[in-house]
């Protein structure tokens, strides 16, 4: 990659992940405040403190050099305070609404992304092969390797809904005779009528068209969808996309306990920001932006955990204080978080080494 774009994509990673945790921090601001828990510091970026941009009498709102992300400071939330509106004395709810809050401000942002690509950008791909069948539908109808199809009798197709509505589309007009709508290797576009192969031939090796060797890319073209559908796709897609992010924290844990001298089957900061360079440099912004909303949804995801440092460590261990109550220390919390810094800081050391070996082996698993 040429060093320009290189330095192109380091800062618009730093750009993304600022964005991803700054929506998460505004979740736990706007909880806190709703709350009435005391807030005395929001921070965009991470100090060294740059500049104080104002303050409501309250809250001090504060720009930072280090751009990742932001913070709130919350009044008692390391467990000692006497104030009536502090963080530890908040009923148990407030409590854990606030740190839920900034895990709910992520899933919202994925949902957003991927509502507003589905409304105004949705791409548009199409199917291309490498061999056709001979004395099939495709053979009969002049279709040769490199060909692609992108429409049948008008409908296009969502990539990010992948392959199988292209070919449910063809099965589902078994028979029929359809207007496809094909792209040739240079780029010219045809409308070529074509009769399917009947129900009854099709099979393992037999498809509707008879075409082998597919591949699924986008087009280039983009496509608008009503808002009732919008919300739809928005919906479905935040929630694959936290299930696909179940999956590769159950490959994860898997790999950690059975193989943790093998490459894990996930990136860390290193391979994300080299992801975000491949998309953006190869697929273009919308795809960009769609990477984002699975990060916003990954963050989500990865914080609710519930080990300490992370949100859903300190669920954790606000509700079992809230049984605990005294016996509990504030230093042992507060070694508790360390314990669970310091180990979670290892598994990202852990994870980076991998990516810079990929990335030194060409993108090959060692």
């Amino acid at each position: 990659m040429p060093l320009v774009q290189s330095a192109i994509t380091i800062v618009l990673f730093i750009a993304i992940l600022f964005v991803v945790v700054l929506v998460h921090e505004v979740g736990h601001f706007i909880a806190s405040r709703a709350a009435r828990v005391r807030v005395h510091e929001f921070g965009i970026g991470f100090p060294p403190r740059a500049k104080v941009l104002g303050s409501d009498h309250e809250t001090l709102y504060t720009l930072n050099w280090l751009p990742i992300g932001g913070f709130v400071k919350l009044e008692g939330e390391d467990g000692d305070s006497e104030d009536e509106r502090s963080f530890t004395r908040a009923r148990l709810p407030v409590k854990v609404g606030i740190l839920v809050a900034g895990v709910l401000m992520n899933v919202l942002l994925a949902f957003v992304i991927f509502f507003g690509i589905a409304l105004l950008a949705t791409p548009l791909a199409k199917i291309t092969w490498d061999d056709v069948q001979a004395d099939s539908p495709a053979a009969t109808a002049g279709l040769i390797a490199g060909d692609g199809l992108y429409a049948i009798d008008g409908r296009t197709f969502d990539y990010f809904a992948g392959p199988d509505p292209v070919i449910a589309e063809l099965r589902a007009h078994a028979g029929q005779q359809v207007v496809l709508g094909i792209v040739h290797a240079d780029g010219s576009k045809a409308d070529v009528t074509a009769t399917l192969r009947p129900e009854s031939e099709i099979g393992p090796t037999k498809g509707a068209l008879g075409i082998s060797g597919l591949r699924f890319t986008p087009t280039g073209d983009y496509a608008q969808t009503d808002f009732v559908t919008a919300l739809r796709l928005g919906a479905q897609r935040t929630v694959s996309a936290l299930l696909l992010i179940v999956e590769g924290l159950g490959q994860l844990a898997s790999s950690i306990f059975a193989h943790p001298t093998t490459a894990p089957p996930v990136t860390g900061p290193v391979g994300i920001a080299v992801q975000v360079g491949d998309v953006f440099w190869q697929l273009g912004p919308i795809f960009t932006l769609y990477f984002v909303g699975l990060l916003s949804a990954n963050l989500a995801l990865v914080n609710i955990l519930p080990f300490p440092p992370l949100d859903g460590g300190r669920v954790l261990m606000t509700l079992i204080k809230s049984v605990a109550g005294a016996r509990l220390s504030v230093q042992a919390e507060r070694l508790t978080y360390l314990v669970g810094f310091v180990a979670l800081f290892g598994l990202i050391i852990w994870i980076t080494f991998f990516d810079v070996i990929r990335q030194i082996a060409g993108g090959a698993t060692p």
